[in-house]
């Protein structure tokens, strides 16, 4: 597989330096992408990159993920407008094996073929480097007026003029330039990979590369994901789509690709998954002839939730999917873990009951009217029973009079009330 083509066709290329295309045809490279740290997972902002290192290994080269323990305490200035706070080493250390466990889903970290992945730390090898010896050794090569030319130095101090770039910021392109140079000699890296906002860090890198050791090293970014609506990629209301169940659900990372739009699903599919080019076209066209039924959509959240979690929790996010448009069956409920199912009904109305009116046993008439005011009269519950449009858990209500208490409860807590077909509401026992 030729990396480069494979990149290009898939739009995962916005710069590159001359020569990278050879440099990967003669030899299997070495290639790193730097990762921040300063969460214990991963979101999907960070997949672009991620995915480039799963082609490249795939293309028969060797991915290097750089966790920036170092990088990470200052804060990339490239498109940010204020600095970071430092982490602790132990802090750093956590986060940094919890972000390889999420990257050895994409990566092979262990086997002992000689393109396998390697996770390093630039702590490492920046913890004892002392500031006199860093500046003698590195600063001397690259001028003042070589970083200041670089686009996200000119954009942060014309933008920002008033805050202006601490010199710790401006110090950054240099301690990245550093990274490729310490990886270049160390593990024989000869590409860098990242964002277009990169751009500016990786070829100081190369500079460095050039200067002090008389060596070529290449460079290659892709574009900076965007939504069709001009909206920030990867950002819901609630914040980040995360890699890790414990900040977003299984559930809700589903739902996430399934509601992307078609333009975006035809560019992301492209982007984040590694299905081949023939079976994205096709599904490009199936999309064109029939976009109601949403194949890209489907596809892509299919691709990803089971890249990134697992075939269970694609099957389990499918099916609580299913239970909003009623047609699932009260089995189905029961199985939904606490967290899916208060995603699954994020929005809808709300009513807190008390446990100990329930453990007595209460009449439906009574606790969907008098204790939560679903419905506005007994009269009208009534006649919406007759006509069988009332359902508790998912299972038809044929008696007002019935007593629930709370053995009916899902997850010993929650009950979910359903008035015709798309009216839910749920009732918590507090």
């Amino acid at each position: 597989m030729n990396f480069v083509e494979e990149l290009t066709w898939r739009g995962m290329i916005a710069d590159m330096m001359p020569g990278t295309e050879e440099q990967l045809q003669k030899e299997m490279t070495s290639a790193y992408v730097g990762i921040d740290p300063t969460a214990d997972s991963l979101h999907i902002g960070h997949l672009v990159s991620v995915m480039m290192l799963k082609h490249l290994q795939r293309a028969g080269h060797r991915p290097i993920a750089l966790v920036g323990g170092a990088t990470g305490m200052i804060g990339d200035p490239s498109m940010k407008s204020a600095e970071r706070n430092l982490l602790d080493e132990a802090t750093l250390r956590h986060n940094q094996d919890s972000i390889k466990k999420q990257l050895s889903k994409f990566l092979d970290f262990d086997s002992d073929a000689p393109n396998a992945a390697k996770l390093v730390n630039n702590y490492d090898w920046m913890k004892d480097y002392s500031f006199l010896n860093f500046i003698r050794d590195i600063g001397k090569h690259i001028t003042v007026n070589y970083m200041m030319a670089k686009e996200s130095v000119k954009k942060r101090l014309s933008r920002e003029s008033s805050v202006g770039m601490s010199f710790t910021e401006f110090s950054y392109q240099l301690l990245q330039g550093y990274d490729y140079m310490y990886l270049y000699e160390h593990e024989g890296c000869r590409l860098q990979m990242g964002g277009t906002d990169q751009w500016g860090n990786i070829t100081t890198g190369t500079e460095l590369i050039r200067r002090k050791l008389g060596g070529e090293a290449f460079a290659l970014t892709c574009p900076l994901i965007t939504k069709a609506d001009g909206g920030k990629f990867g950002k819901t209301e609630s914040g980040n789509v995360w890699l890790d169940r414990r900040y977003t659900s299984p559930y809700k990372f589903y739902q996430f690709w399934l509601n992307v739009s078609d333009t975006d699903a035809a560019k992301y599919i492209k982007i984040f998954t590694d299905l081949p080019k023939d079976e994205i076209d096709a599904l490009i066209k199936e999309q064109e002839e029939a976009p109601h039924l949403r194949p890209l959509q489907k596809r892509l959240a299919k691709e990803v939730t089971i890249m990134v979690h697992s075939q269970e929790d694609y099957d389990a996010a499918v099916e609580a999917s299913n239970i909003l448009f009623g047609n699932s069956t009260s089995e189905a409920l029961k199985h939904l873990d606490e967290q899916t199912l208060l995603d699954v009904f994020n929005g809808v109305p709300q009513f807190e009951v008390s446990r100990d009116e329930l453990s007595a046993g209460v009449k439906a008439i009574d606790l969907f009217t008098e204790k939560a005011a679903i419905f506005p009269s007994k009269g009208e519950m009534r006649k919406l029973v007759q006509s069988g449009g009332i359902s508790v858990n998912k299972e038809k209500l044929t008696d007002q009079d019935m007593v629930i208490d709370c053995s009916s409860l899902l997850d010993e807590k929650y009950l979910l009330v359903q008035r015709g077909k798309k009216n839910y509401y749920l009732l918590i026992v507090k």
